[in-house]
């Protein structure tokens, strides 16, 4: 879950990014830039893990109107064990996934992530969940951002780590081991079991 303070925060920069984008006056992109000020301090009060100046950097990469990120996950079972990835930046285990590339269809991002993540070719069956990354037990995070869930199955290809990843494993959920909690939880994985099982579930979201 995130924070009431780390929600305004966001939206203050959200605002600020998408009034800089359309204003014509320059008095109105200075006022614009004081509102990104504000968050930026709003969220080094709050503890955010950034240095001063970071935040800013960080969230005006893009410019025009400001959307929220789209992060797609593939989960693929062999029975009742889950593939997994760890993660190289952390140590820790997810199933595969990352942010959407532009010109990808969502089901071409997750099929992308997991070869490159795992060594396995898949392909997307069904878009399991699109949830709310603010509404789940994830960590805070600077971004709003939507997470796309999709049962995969395996095409072809056998295990492979990569520049992103360390190593890959079947895990079975009662077993899971430490997550990158970030890009999935527990709650998460196992609810897509149920999604695996029963592929005429309806597609869950916030």
């Amino acid at each position: 879950m995130t924070s009431p303070s780390l929600d305004h925060a966001r939206r203050l920069l959200a605002l600020a990014q998408t009034g800089l984008h359309f204003a014509q006056d320059e008095y109105d992109r200075e006022r614009y830039r004081e509102v990104a000020q504000i968050a930026e301090q709003l969220l080094l009060a709050g503890g955010a893990p950034c240095a001063r100046g970071e935040i800013e950097r960080a969230w005006f990469v893009e410019d025009g109107y400001a959307t929220p990120k789209i992060d797609v996950r593939g989960v693929i079972f062999r029975g009742d064990r889950v593939l997994m990835v760890r993660e190289r930046v952390d140590g820790k285990w997810t199933v595969p996934g990352g942010w959407a590339d532009v010109n990808d269809s969502p089901a071409e991002a997750v099929e992308k992530e997991i070869e490159q993540e795992s060594g396995f070719t898949a392909r997307a069956v069904k878009l399991a969940a699109v949830y709310d990354r603010n509404k789940h037990d994830h960590p805070p995070y600077l971004f709003h951002a939507w997470k796309l869930f999709f049962i995969c199955e395996i095409l072809g290809g056998e295990p492979r780590t990569s520049y992103e990843t360390t190593d890959v494993r079947f895990f079975g959920l009662d077993e899971l081991p430490e997550l990158s909690t970030g890009r999935v939880t527990a709650v998460q994985v196992r609810r897509m079991y149920a999604h695996h099982l029963d592929r005429s579930l309806p597609t869950e979201f916030d």
